[in-house]
């Protein structure tokens, strides 16, 4: 077998030369810059990019259809991830604003925050609105669901709709009923994602923070959620079941009820 594991090392650079002696033969080792070169400090963004260049020449290459997209296109081919999350940079950079922008799949959610100049992205594998739609039920519970269906159903039937959606994911709504089921599912998916971007986007754990008299009222500890729904000023839901809604309220609706907004914050639909 010659294929090696890809292996990015991103700790302390002095470790550099033993590591490489270590794995080297044993791997395709990729080195770059530590994710943490002080304790007050992360450097994400050498490690971030050569993730994404081994997904690009790893997954992306055995994709179909791939090749022949790469002789066409006159610039570097992105995964959906990585151009929705420089999108977001970029709105939250030119408006000077805070948000959080969602697109949520058929196998996957991936929400993206900038708060306070800080970018997070976060991708929840199992939340999604056609392959994934069993572990929505499943992570969000039936009563969860059920409190946003507008309309009596049994629980079984209720299953039975959900696991139909899994087996066929291809399929749209063809009736009303339909319709506010895959809004009520939408809702969970997306209030869970949340949760797990909340999770993950969090600020330095284990460092020791200067506090003057000033702060006696208002300190937090280490490793605190950098989301902060009270600075929140701008909402951005992408996905087909958010831009493909009949009525653009429908979207609004789904995310106010999934994201619980407090004070002044706009909504967008891509």
């Amino acid at each position: 077998v010659t294929y090696k594991l890809p292996l990015i090392y991103a700790g302390n650079k002095e470790a550099q030369p033993q590591v490489r002696k270590i794995l080297e033969e044993k791997s395709a080792l990729v080195l770059t810059d530590n994710i943490r070169p002080v304790l007050e400090r992360e450097n994400l963004a050498p490690a971030r990019n050569k993730i994404h260049d081994l997904f690009l020449e790893h997954v992306m290459q055995q994709a179909p259809g791939y090749k022949k997209l790469m002789e066409m296109a006159g610039a570097p081919i992105m995964p959906t991830p990585a151009a929705v999350g420089l999108i977001m940079e970029a709105i939250a950079k030119r408006e000077h604003l805070n948000l959080i922008g969602v697109d949520i799949g058929g196998a996957t959610t991936d929400v993206f925050s900038v708060f306070e100049g800080a970018f997070n992205r976060t991708v929840s594998a199992n939340l999604g609105m056609s392959y994934s739609v069993s572990n929505v039920l499943a992570e969000a519970g039936l009563a969860n669901i059920m409190r946003w269906v507008p309309f009596t159903i049994d629980e079984q039937t209720l299953r039975n709709r959900i696991k139909n959606k899994m087996i066929r994911p291809t399929t749209i709504p063809q009736t009303l009923d339909e319709l506010q089921i895959e809004q009520a599912i939408a809702r969970e998916a997306l209030r869970l994602a949340l949760i797990h971007h909340k999770s993950l986007a969090t600020g330095l754990k284990g460092v020791q923070q200067e506090r003057t008299i000033s702060d006696v009222f208002e300190q937090q500890a280490s490793g605190q959620s950098l989301i902060d729904m009270l600075k929140l000023d701008l909402i951005v839901g992408s996905g087909g079941i958010l831009s493909h809604a009949p009525r653009r309220i429908q979207s609004m609706l789904m995310m106010v009820d999934a994201y619980e907004p407090m004070g002044c914050t706009r909504l967008s639909v891509d």
